[in-house]
């Protein structure tokens, strides 16, 4: 079963709900290590960016450089093939996620 590391950023109050709903969206596929589940690393950075003319930015204001306490957030997506669970996982963290564009990264894990 492929299994893919989803890391995210988010403002850390907006954290807690993110992941609770991933979990209980995906029981069996998002933070789900052996028996153990809800299985999530969290740690504190702040973030930095600057909204464009266009942007309708959840926090900060357009043309002007914002910093905000943030999370980087990794969890683990248990994949059943064809990448259908980590698509779907991207997907409704873009859902719930109060930022207008969500960094996030995914990598592929091997198991050795």
């Amino acid at each position: 079963m492929p299994r893919f590391k989803l890391v995210f950023f988010s403002p850390v109050k907006s954290t807690p709900s993110i992941l609770n709903h991933l979990f209980a969206k995906f029981p069996q596929e998002v933070g789900k290590i052996g028996e153990y589940e809800s299985c999530a690393f969290m740690s504190k950075g702040t973030g930095q960016f600057r909204p464009g003319p266009e942007a309708n930015p959840a926090i900060g204001t357009r043309g002007e450089l914002e910093s905000v306490d943030e999370h980087r957030v990794e969890v683990v997506v248990n994949d059943k093939g064809e990448n259908k669970e980590i698509k779907g996982a991207i997907d409704e963290l873009k859902k719930v996620h109060p930022y207008e564009e969500v960094a996030y990264d995914v990598y592929r894990l091997e198991d050795f």
